[in-house]
């Protein structure tokens, strides 16, 4: 049974400090179902991360449920790091594609500023492993660093080689008004900015943020009474590698999305070169780079070419448009929200709403959310209604 979207809302990514957690979700929820016209689902599916750590909160199933006035329903959290939001959008497609439910809503969420400085740090640290990496001073951002640093020795490169990634999504986050960050990069900023864990910088590694972003998904049969361009889940797919980047058989290989992108495709009936756009995972310019490898677009070593002129080819009227609504780099990165918010920024896209931000004849947009660096990876391909 086909699934597909019929409605969409997010909140702005921020810093909102007046706003709770549930606050945030049911704004965002209610958001989506208004777009569908619908008052009330079968079924509501969370992605979120780190509640229990950065808000002391877990039970969001139940709590959602009630902001959102949905008593009863079927809810339930999903959990895998920053991938998470893409895994709630793969549990509520497998659910109406089952026929288990015929409406689900999708929500993700993330609460990022109850917390500050290294407390954030640590909280974020569960996505890695407690007994071998977070006890001996690891971070996420610091494992990027080494990874970074391999990829630049193996292939002869030097850190202005993936300032094009950074630049093109400021570039398009500058005309989003969801985004957190709408300032543009110069070229050659990204090189002289404060390094976080060498050679990953302030401009390229994703902020944090607040936010809250929802999907209805509904079977494609219903999908056509409800609202007049409902957006089809051609291919969802997900994949696993070790949760350590030690363990990964060829660190310089997303293993995992390789995997969840090939299937994803081959549900869609797509070769790579027929997307029109790409909404990646670009929380550090290097998993840019092996993401576009292991999707098949580059080859090994190659993918950071993508990055060359100012991103000239991932813009918006370039080749083929990436990060455009800015990112996780310039959107901002709501960590468990994340993969929601790619999904509704396809589908405006592929109803011809995103405005300013507007990828031309947008027909096919591959979304791509990772736990960790590659441990966990969900990819979708949505896809607009026959003209």
């Amino acid at each position: 049974m086909g699934v597909s979207i019929v409605g969409a809302g997010m909140v702005p990514v921020r810093e909102h400090w007046s706003k709770g957690l549930a606050e945030l979700a049911a704004e965002a929820g209610a958001l989506a179902l208004r777009d569908a016209d619908m008052a009330k689902v079968d079924a509501l599916y969370i992605g979120n991360a780190y509640g229990a750590t950065f808000n002391q909160q877990t039970q969001l199933g139940s709590l959602l449920a009630a902001a959102l006035g949905l008593p009863g329903v079927e809810s339930f959290t999903c959990e895998a790091g920053d991938a998470s939001g893409g895994v709630a959008l793969r549990t509520g497609y497998l659910a109406v594609a089952s026929g288990a439910v015929q409406s689900a809503l999708v929500v993700g969420v993330e609460k990022a500023t109850d917390i500050v400085g290294s407390a954030r740090w640590s909280a974020r640290n569960i996505s890695l492993d407690a007994e071998y990496e977070t006890i001996n001073g690891a971070t996420l951002t610091a494992m990027a660093g080494l990874l970074m640093r391999r990829y630049m020795y193996e292939n002869g490169l030097e850190l202005s080689q993936f300032e094009g990634f950074s630049i093109n999504a400021h570039r398009n986050g500058s005309r989003n008004r969801f985004a957190m960050f709408r300032n543009r990069l110069r070229s050659g900023a990204f090189v002289k900015a404060p390094m976080i864990a060498e050679p990953v910088s302030l401009f390229d590694s994703a902020p944090d943020g607040d936010g809250a972003a929802a999907v209805v998904l509904v079977n494609s049969e219903l999908a056509a009474d409800l609202v007049p361009r409902p957006i089809s889940i051609r291919g969802s797919a997900v994949a696993t590698d070790s949760l350590m980047l030690q363990d990964h058989a060829d660190p310089l290989v997303l293993a995992a999305a390789a995997q969840s992108g090939a299937k994803c495709l081959d549900q869609a009936g797509l070769a790579p070169i027929e997307l029109d756009a790409l909404e990646l995972h670009d929380a550090y310019t290097i998993l840019t780079a092996l993401s576009l490898e292991a999707i098949g677009l580059s080859e090994r070593g190659r993918g950071w070419e993508w990055a060359r002129a100012e991103g000239a080819r991932i813009a918006l009227d370039g080749a083929l448009p990436l990060s455009t609504f800015g990112g996780l780099k310039s959107r901002g990165n709501p960590g468990g929200a994340t993969g929601i918010y790619q999904a509704v920024e396809a589908v405006r896209q592929l109803n011809g709403l995103a405005g300013d931000n507007q990828a031309p004849d947008a027909r096919n947009v591959l979304i791509q959310s990772i736990g960790g660096l590659g441990a966990t990876v969900a990819t979708h391909v949505l896809s607009a209604p026959p003209a």
